[in-house]
């Protein structure tokens, strides 16, 4: 079990187009992964060594599984060159003692018919077994049979008729049969696929035609199944399984190596024609290997359902879901179906970091979740407590491991592990959500992010309405942005910040300056140094077109009260300031018509500004009144206890404005000549301006 030699080479996930081996015996030594081939050979040697000229009954026996089909056909060939004629009769396709008898001897005598040397045994097999029909159309239980003499004395004369063709009939069969130079094999196969009534119907049936000369019937089954089923009480199966067979073959255990080599041959031809099956982790994969997918494949059988389970899902995930989980959740798929039915009700269970609540982290009916999800393995529970330690390390507090916080969740997303929510749910439910979709794209622009061209390209391929999902995904990456990200990276993401919609957002939601910033900050930090931080500063801010994206930048790395952080010396950040605030009252009206923010610009540039500093007049275009209006205005979100609904109320930053504008006065004038222009696309802005000159003023979060 512990033998994993040839692991390192696993799995070999390029390579030429290879078909999926269904769950089908094989028929020719060359496809002998086994090497059961001479084993084969010599078993056919002892059966046409057996005397015959009685009948005889030979098994091969093996657990469900091990291979019995392919053995008999291994042994095939060699039946078939000593000149023995291979007649098979699969009984698992018909169901009932009438009908298994009658099909037995038609498929037998149509089998025989088709050779020319056999087809007039085949004309005499047939009349035997229409001996042994014609009778279930009797009513031989119930009511019927007592309705009268009549009926008994009629299925008396029936019987009769049928005893005496029995016996001629089959002393014909037996003539001819012994005039045969060679034997004749039959074989049953799939004996111990059929319920206990019907294991006993076709041992009778043997039992019934045992005694022909030159037919051997080589039954295919397993052992301690076929005991149970013939069993009777006082009488063990097996004494009675040993009065038929002359001889049996046991087929050997499948040395754990051997079965290792073929579960990995099996993972290379399932997944060599899949272009991306998805993260490899070569650490991650011998321990799963061993813990979770060795434990639950038996046999080669196993080893075919389980290959052609994963080709066809990890051709579904497209590389999304990371491979070693993947095999290890197919496993559980294909041989733990109860247990698989459970994991998606346990997905919090097994994803929520010890953080992830709170202080409720270790809420109860979490661990509930795991204790229903083992106690769904039956016997099989170590293998499920190792997937929970292998696969998802935030369940791991559940059975008394290690607590993992939320600042592993980066990680795991980026290497696409099951452990991340949202990649669970996305191998369990092949529907990929907001969160993975903006992750799988961030990931496309992380790849772009040291070629400014390129980032700023497929940044603006995609559906505006995305972009922040897509901008704030890239903060999983913050642990590997190096110095080659900062300048390209930074210049893209600022410049697009203007453009990026604000979006309707829940209480706790980000805006849109803070997604953007937050990226900003994550990325100029990672140069370390403030000498560093500042030559990077100004080499970005010429590229910056918006004075309110560059603001951003300023405001990062200097030591504004709370907002700055420190990043460069106070001297760089007040020098930094200053020649900002210079490119703001250089700025025309256009130009400050055209910023976003500009409230918040103007505020500052006001309140920053240095004795030594010339003032700064706002210039009275319409056009800057409304973009001022437009940046004063907010919504304060409110929430009442024990309700979901969030209400939003319009205000404006009335004192904000004032204080740009000089006085209330001041702000009227420039009010009333927006109206009078009669503006395009200006909201509720002039309504709410209106309100707020006639002296309203909210006072609490439910004033109107």
């Amino acid at each position: 079990m512990d033998d994993v030699s040839g692991m390192e080479r696993m799995p070999q996930i390029a390579g030429n187009a290879a078909k999926v081996t269904a769950d089908n015996p094989i028929t020719r030594p060359e496809d002998d992964a086994l090497g059961r081939t001479k084993l084969a050979q010599s078993f056919a040697e002892q059966v046409l060594a057996l005397d015959s000229t009685e009948g005889v009954v030979v098994g091969v026996l093996g657990p469900w599984g091990s291979g019995k089909t392919s053995f008999v056909n291994l042994a095939h060939k060699r039946l078939r060159q000593a000149g023995v004629t291979v007649l098979e009769f699969n009984p698992w396709m018909f169901s009932g003692a009438d009908q298994l008898v009658q099909a037995f001897f038609v498929e037998l005598s149509a089998q025989l018919k088709l050779q020319r040397d056999l087809a007039e045994i085949g004309k005499l097999v047939e009349d035997y077994g229409e001996t042994f029909s014609g009778l279930a159309w009797l009513p031989l239980v119930g009511p019927w049979i007592e309705r009268g003499r009549a009926a008994s004395k009629i299925l008396a004369k029936l019987l009769q008729r049928k005893k005496e063709g029995i016996r001629g009939r089959q002393s014909k069969v037996r003539d001819a049969l012994s005039k045969l130079p060679n034997p004749i094999v039959v074989v049953l196969d799939d004996i111990d696929r059929l319920t206990t009534p019907e294991i006993r119907d076709v041992f009778k049936l043997v039992r019934l035609t045992a005694n022909f000369p030159n037919v051997i019937y080589l039954l295919a089954f397993d052992r301690i199944r076929v005991e149970q089923a013939l069993a009777e009480q006082g009488i063990p199966g097996r004494d009675y399984l040993e009065k038929i067979l002359q001889i049996g073959i046991d087929l050997p255990a499948v040395p754990a190596d051997v079965l290792n080599s073929q579960i990995f041959a099996a993972i290379d031809k399932a997944l060599g024609s899949i272009q991306n099956p998805g993260n490899f982790d070569p650490e991650v994969w011998p321990d799963v290997f061993i813990e979770v997918v060795r434990p639950l494949i038996r046999n080669m059988r196993d080893v075919r359902r389980y290959s052609a389970a994963i080709h066809g899902t990890v051709l579904d995930l497209g590389g999304q879901v990371a491979l070693v989980d993947v095999l290890a959740l197919e496993a559980i798929r294909v041989f733990l179906p109860d247990v698989f039915r459970n994991l998606h009700s346990t997905v919090d269970g097994l994803t929520n970091t010890s953080d992830g609540y709170g202080h409720r982290g270790d809420l109860p009916h979490l661990k509930q979740q795991i204790e229903v999800l083992i106690k769904a393995a039956g016997d099989r529970v170590e293998v499920v407590r190792d997937l929970v330690q292998r696969l998802f390390p935030a369940g791991q507090r559940h059975l008394g491991g290690t607590h993992f916080g939320g600042d592993w969740k980066n990680r795991w997303l980026r290497e696409r592990r099951v452990a991340h929510e949202d990649v669970l749910r996305f191998y369990l439910e092949r529907v990929m959500g907001e969160r993975l979709q903006s992750f799988a794209e961030a990931e496309n622009a992380w790849t772009r992010m040291t070629d400014r061209t390129a980032f700023e390209t497929y940044l603006h391929s995609l559906p505006v309405e995305r972009l922040q999902d897509v901008i704030s995904s890239l903060e999983v990456y913050e642990d590997q942005f190096g110095p080659e990200h900062v300048v390209p990276a930074t210049i893209v993401l600022l410049n697009l910040l203007p453009s990026l919609p604000e979006r309707q957002r829940g209480m706790f939601d980000l805006d849109t300056r803070l997604v953007v910033g937050r990226v900003v900050y994550r990325l100029v930090r990672s140069l370390k140094d403030p000498q560093a931080v500042e030559a990077a500063v100004r080499e970005i801010l010429p590229h910056v077109a918006s004075l309110s994206s560059r603001l951003e930048l300023i405001t990062d790395v200097g030591y504004r009260e709370g907002a700055g952080h420190k990043l460069v010396s106070e001297t760089a950040a007040k020098s930094l300031e200053k020649e900002w605030r210079d490119a703001v009252r250089a700025s025309d009206a256009d130009t400050l018509a055209r910023e976003t923010d500009l409230l918040r610009i103007l505020i500052i540039t006001k309140r920053g500004a240095g004795l030594e500093e010339p003032a700064f007049t706002v210039p009275g275009s319409v056009a800057v009144t409304q973009a001022l209006l437009k940046a004063a205005r907010s919504e304060v979100r409110s929430q009442s206890m024990g309700s979901r609904v969030v209400r939003r109320k319009p205000r404006l930053a009335w004192d904000a404005l004032i204080e740009v504008c000089g006085n209330e006065i001041a702000l009227r004038q420039r009010i009333e000549a927006l109206k009078a222009s009669r503006p395009e696309n200006i909201g509720d802005l002039l309504e709410l301006a209106d309100k707020y000159l006639s002296g309203w003023r909210p006072k609490d979060f439910g004033d109107d």
